[in-house]
């Protein structure tokens, strides 16, 4: 017996590279990525994404390896999950096992066990016959069963096949034959069989609703479609309807009913306002999933706005809006006060009675529903009651299933997603308040709609070869089983000896090429069907490769691999391979060949490169393909990136340095939250690093750095956590209102990974400071509730900041308003002062109360004051502000100040009295008896009577000198005689006067300061400081004119303090360490000059000079001589350069040069000056200078006389002449006759003339009244 099967599949570890093959990926010069969802065939391995290119290439026309029997089919996905798990290749992620990256090694997320149950089941899928070989027909697309369109577009109904000969389509309608010819807006689309209905031209779609069916046939066979039941899309208006306002008594339940019209699909409900606004919804009022609208119990708020159910139809996009409801609250409360909302017992407070839970939705205590295995189960229970009931979900006999369960609406609905029948059973829902409980119970029962448990697949046979095709399913009721052949029920079809029809099964023995056909298995039951075709085709081929020939296979070192060899041939070709053209089949040891020929190598060496061929042979022939294996070093990152604590605002690196195969291209990216990482202005991607600069809260997350090849990618993955300011707290509550109390109760926001150490509460009042808000207490970062002590009469609005050790958070939104009543004030005002601000009044200012102490409207002050130690009465007087002025009060008097606080509710407590004083004069008196004693060159000491304080008129607050320096006791010395002052604060009767000028006279007076100014100045004392030491002498140079001498030179001290006798200068020779003889010498005061003769070359001076009077040396200066010409440094004296260019011989040179320059140009100028004496004066004046008047032979101008000069203060007319200011006056004008010279220094020797008219100076227009030259001289 002979059997016929495709072999074979694409190696799963390594990169193709052959003649043909093509990819989007390759074709744009992108490496595959493992993370595209496309790659079905990924495989897990050590915690690393591995594509298998197998399923990538086996997809693409490759047949598979199947046997012929059915019932071995389990068999045979045995064998794929063996070869699966022996062939675990490492292509992303090249470590050896046990070195896997720390934070690469992770259990696989749910979509890699996904894509590899679908990549398991493409490896064990239908057969592939290749496409040049005759095939039965095969269904490759069609409609969805329930098929819904829009009647505003044209109707599409899908339906494409594939085989050899191409096959042809036709349809039924209703179980009807459908002649599309017939129709005019019916085509067939062209090599296929998808229906167009074109309404362009008119129609109604309605028209074409039906259950259509596709038949798809050639001479090997019929498939068929699904019966495919098509709908047109229904939003039908709301009905009109007039409806009357609702009216409800407070506290009682409600339901608002939408009644929506039918749709096609069903349309999503929601409420809003007429307004639009949406409806508030919580665990009192919500919509159920029937689209009505339930109050658990009704408040008198609920009348703030109206209800309107709404209607969204998904295919129109259209908004279909209900009559809105009104709603009439009756209450025994009608005051809807803001503050009771949050009260702690809200209904009590409102006068509505409190009440046990009832069920609203659904009615009684049991109810049953059924659904469908594979769909979602939606259980619900609203309740009403007084207060609002609170809804538990439990499950008789066992737990809730975690892993499907969830709680929607405010936990009044429970969904369990994908039912399967574990999930029936009895489930209740429990509503409780304080009142009481209630439950409902709902008995839920699983059914199913038929599903495969072996779905019938194509059957390819050698001719006289045995097999069968096996339809089974499973559902609930059981499903029934039908066979049809070629669209046709299988007791209709002609007899076939070669066929047994045994229940779900059909068994096929000693095959003929007539017995091809397209069978079909349909199961069905009460709650749906399941269509399989499955073709039998009869094929005798000799053997033939499938894939592309000389194919090039680059593999990771160390990893498994396979080489795949797929065939085609009938009977089953054998395969065997060879390396490297060796006469030895390759099997055994490193080497695995199974039985779809595929040959794997365990662990891939370097000598395992080489030419591979594989050689396929059956008894019609034989046929070979061979592949060139490539062997490369694997991608390591071998530093990876490391978990980081970061504040917001510092700067991130995480490092991945990576090791890979030099002969492939390298590419790293980074990867954030396992999303593409855009590198933004903040971040800098290198090779070996990622920094992050400014780090934000946005930044924080797991931050995976992909080092990727051709062949390989190896990952490492590290979590950044910033710490950030946390967020606002939220949901601000007040309860426990009180007085002079009130509870907050906050939500805290987010604390960024930075525990929160305080709260600070804040208040504003919109009294006094509106908008202001003031600090109120400080709570530990673990309290989320406070009671807040209250002031009387304070319209309270409260917020709430959350800190941690990187900031504070921004302030929550604010609370609700609370006001206390009012009381008379607890205290008085602070901060109390009495002061004169002039000789005859008293200023009494205090600080005036905030808002949290006014307790009360019109907050004022009492003001009291008398003359302190008599038994006169009180004045007061009522002031608003925070200040009073008292008039006409004797110079500075002790008084008693009180001030008290009144509110409307009435007044403080009596207030303590505070001493002030009226306002002070100029004293009277200046100190007596002043005596002056030198104590040293520059300080004095002063001792003085003190005044009686009856002159003081006011606070004494010092006594204070007056001195200045009158002279200096040296001849022709310049002093400043400005004034200087030295103060002596309090009642005293001595000081001392430093920092004076020694060798100077000084005049000194004192006087008496208070606090209105300075009294009258005692008698001036003279005093004379003696002789000091000097000051340094001034602007020390330093010289070194050559290698043997050094010239000092320097100016006498700005102070000399006294009589100068003398310099000293002290001097020493050094070199690096070494220090030689200090050399004392003394110089005469005139002196400033010094030579000093080098005894040393090499070494270096260091100078100290100082400044001698009678009394001593002064302060001294220091300098050292310059560096040699290979230890010069910026640091020597500033005049070292000039001394040693002055010196240089080129330097001489120059200078001569340039003074015989200038020298020449001097001669040059006199010559040229003296020369002016030969230049003619024109005598008559008033005749211009004509254009025929010849040039001197020696080339000067003759000129006219100064007349026509533009003189400064002259104006050109517009007519080119020369106008004359107001002021006539010049050097010309007082001219004799016009003959002026000029001397050799250029000075002026002509003597006076009469003054000219004006009018013979405005009549001369000659052309040269505006010439340069004649400017020049003019002005000259």
């Amino acid at each position: 017996m002979r059997r016929l099967a495709a072999r074979g599949a694409a190696g799963d570890a390594g990169e193709v590279a052959a003649p043909a093959a093509d990819s989007s990926d390759s074709a744009q010069g992108r490496s595959p990525s493992p993370w595209r969802l496309i790659d079905l065939c990924a495989i897990w391995d050590a915690g690393v994404y591995l594509p298998s290119a197998a399923c990538n290439r086996a997809s693409s026309g490759v047949a598979r390896k199947r046997l012929n029997e059915a019932e071995k089919l389990s068999s045979v996905q045995e064998a794929q999950l063996k070869r699966l798990e022996v062939t675990r290749p490492r292509v992303l992620g090249s470590r050896e096992r046990g070195q896997v990256p720390r934070m690469a090694r992770q259990p696989p997320p749910p979509w890699v066990h996904a894509a590899f149950l679908l990549c398991l089941l493409s490896l064990g899928g239908a057969i592939e016959i290749p496409m040049d070989l005759t095939q039965p027909p095969t269904i490759t697309k069609q409609s969805v069963k329930d098929h819904i369109v829009d009647p505003r577009d044209n109707i599409l109904i899908e339906c494409e096949a594939k085989g050899n000969p191409a096959p042809s389509f036709h349809w039924t309608r209703n179980s009807r034959f459908f002649n599309i010819a017939k129709d005019p807006r019916v085509s067939m689309r062209r090599r296929s069989g998808t229906l167009v209905i074109d309404f362009r031209s008119g129609g109604r779609p309605e028209e074409y609703e039906g259950e259509y069916q596709c038949f798809a046939r050639n001479k090997f066979g019929t498939a068929l479609s699904n019966r495919i039941r098509l709908q047109v899309s229904k939003s039908p208006l709301w009905p009109k309807e007039n409806l009357d306002p609702v009216v409800v008594q407070e506290g009682a339940p409600l339901t608002l009913q939408c009644n929506p019209p039918p749709g096609l699909p069903s349309p999503v409900i929601f409420w809003m306002s007429s307004s639009m606004e949406p409806i508030t919804q919580d665990k009192r009022v919500s919509q159920g999933h029937n689209g009505d609208l339930y109050f658990s119990n009704v408040m008198l708020q609920d009348m703030q706005t109206d209800y309107s159910c709404n209607a969204r139809f998904h295919f129109t996009h259209t908004i279909q809006q209900k009559n809105p409801f009104t709603l009439k609250v009756l209450t025994n409360h009608p005051y809807n006060d803001s503050s009771l909302r949050n009260h702690p017992d809200m209904y009590s407070a409102r006068g509505v009675a409190e009440r046990t839970p009832s069920f609203m939705y659904p009615q009684g205590t049991a109810s049953s529903q059924m659904v469908l295995r594979g769909m979602d189960l939606l259980l619900e229970c609203i309740a009403s009651g007084v207060p609002t009931p609170d809804i538990a979900w439990y499950k008789k006999g066992g737990d809730l299933p975690s892993d499907k369960a969830k709680f929607e609406n405010f936990n009044k609905a429970l969904r369990i997603t994908n039912v399967s029948e574990e999930d029936s059973g009895e489930y209740f829902c429990l509503a409780s308040n304080k009142m009481g409980s209630i439950r409902h119970t709902i008995s839920v029962r699983v059914k199913a709609a038929p599903y495969w448990l072996d779905e019938p697949k194509n059957l390819i046979l050698a001719p006289g070869e045995d097999g069968r095709l096996v339809c089974r399913a499973n559902g609930n009721p059981k499903p029934t089983v039908q066979w049809m052949v070629n669209g046709e029920p299988l007791q209709s079809a002609p007899p076939n000896p070669n066929r047994e029809v045994a229940g779900d099964t059909i068994i096929f023995r000693d095959t003929q090429i007539s017995s091809r056909a397209v069978y079909q298995c349909n199961t069905s039951n009460e709650h749906g069907y399941l269509l399989a075709n499955a073709f039998v085709s009869v094929l005798d081929v000799p053997p033939r490769m499938l894939s592309p020939r000389n194919q090039l296979i680059r593999v990771i070192l160390y990893n498994r691999t396979r080489l795949d060899c797929p065939f085609f041939g009938s009977p089953i070709p054998t395969l065997r391979w060879f390396k490297n053209g060796q006469g030895s089949n390759l099997d055994g040891g490193n080497y695995h060949v199974y039985e779809n020929g595929s040959l794997e190598i365990k662990m891939i060496r370097k000598e395992d490169q080489g030419i591979y061929t594989c050689v396929a042979t059956n008894i019609l022939g034989k046929a070979e393909n061979q592949v060139r294996l490539e062997v490369k070093d694997p991608t390591r990152i071998y530093r990876m990136p490391e978990d980081q604590v970061a504040k917001r605002g510092t700067t991130v690196q995480l490092e991945c340095r990576v090791k890979h195969d030099p002969s492939l291209k390298l590419t790293v990216s980074w990867l954030k939250d396992d999303e593409p990482l855009y590198i933004g202005n903040r971040m800098k991607k290198e090779d070996d690093s990622l920094t992050i600069f400014g780090v934000a809260e946005r930044d924080q997350g797991s931050y995976t750095c992909v080092a990727s090849t051709e062949l390989d990618q190896d990952l490492a993955k590290a979590y950044l956590t910033v710490l950030g300011r946390p967020d606002r707290p939220r949901d601000l509550e007040l309860t426990d209102l009180a007085e002079r109390s009130v509870r907050l109760t906050w939500i805290p926001g987010d604390a960024n990974n930075s525990p929160i150490t305080d709260y600070v509460v804040q208040f504003e009042e919109d009294q006094f400071q509106p908008g202001v808000w003031h600090d109120h207490s400080k709570y530990p970062g673990s309290v989320n509730s406070a009671v807040l002590r209250l002031s009387p009469y304070v319209n309270y609005q409260f917020r709430v900041i959350a800190i941690n050790e990187v900031g504070s958070s921004h302030p929550s939104l604010p609370s609700e308003r609370y006001r206390t009543s009012g009381a008379p004030p607890e205290s008085n005002p602070g901060d109390v002062k009495g002061e004169g601000t002039r000789k005859n009044n008293m200023e009494i200012t205090w600080t005036p109360m905030n808002a949290t102490s006014a307790f009360g409207p019109n907050l004022r002050y009492i003001v009291k004051w008398r003359r302190r130690e008599t038994r006169e009465a009180w004045n007061n007087v009522t002031v608003w502000g925070s200040r009073y002025v008292v008039g006409q009060t004797p110079v500075y008097v002790p008084y008693e100040i009180r001030v008290q606080a009144e509110n409307d509710f009435g007044k403080g407590p009596e207030p303590e009295s505070v001493i002030g004083y009226s306002g002070e004069d100029y004293p009277r008196a200046a100190p007596t008896e002043v005596k002056v004693r030198v104590m040293n060159s520059t300080a004095i000491s002063l001792q003085w009577n003190r005044v009686y304080s009856d002159t003081v008129q006011g606070q004494l607050r010092e006594y204070r000198a007056y001195y200045w320096r009158e002279s200096s006791l040296l001849k022709n010395l310049w002093v400043s005689q400005k004034r200087q002052q030295a103060s002596f604060p309090g009642d005293r009767l001595r000081g001392m006067v430093s920092r004076l000028f020694p060798y100077s006279n000084y005049k000194l007076e004192m006087v008496v300061v208070n606090g209105r100014g300075d009294g009258p100045r005692s008698e001036t004392k003279e005093f004379t400081t003696p002789e000091g030491v000097p000051s340094a002498p001034r602007r020390f140079r330093v010289r070194q004119p050559n290698l043997e001498t050094i010239n000092l030179e320097w100016d006498h001290p700005e102070h000399p303090n006294g009589i100068m006798i003398g310099y000293t200068l002290k001097y020493v020779a050094f070199n690096g360490t070494k220090v030689g003889k200090q050399i004392v010498e003394n110089f005469s005061p005139n002196q400033t000059k010094f030579t000093v003769q080098r005894t040393d070359p090499v070494s270096r001076y260091r100078f100290t000079l100082s400044a001698r009077t009678q009394v001593g040396s002064g302060e001294a200066v220091t300098e050292e001589s310059p560096a040699p010409p290979n230890e010069a440094t910026p640091t020597a004296a500033y005049t070292n350069n000039q001394a040693d260019i002055a010196t240089q011989g080129w330097f001489i040179g120059l200078m001569c040069a340039i003074a015989l320059l200038v020298l020449i140009l001097l001669i040059v100028c006199f010559i040229k000056r003296s020369r002016g004496g030969k230049y003619p004066v024109r005598e008559k004046k008033d005749v211009p200078l004509g254009p025929e008047d010849p040039k001197e032979e020696d080339g000067s101008f003759d000129y006219s006389d100064e007349d026509n000069k533009p003189l400064q203060g002259s104006q050109t007319s517009l007519d080119g002449t020369i106008k004359q200011q107001e002021s006539d006056d010049s050097l010309v004008d007082y001219g004799e006759g016009g003959e002026g010279q000029f001397n050799e220094d250029g000075s002026f020797i002509g003597q006076y003339t009469v003054k000219k008219d004006k009018e013979e100076t405005e009549g001369n227009e000659s052309s040269e009244a505006t010439s340069p030259v004649n400017a020049i001289y003019s002005l000259a």
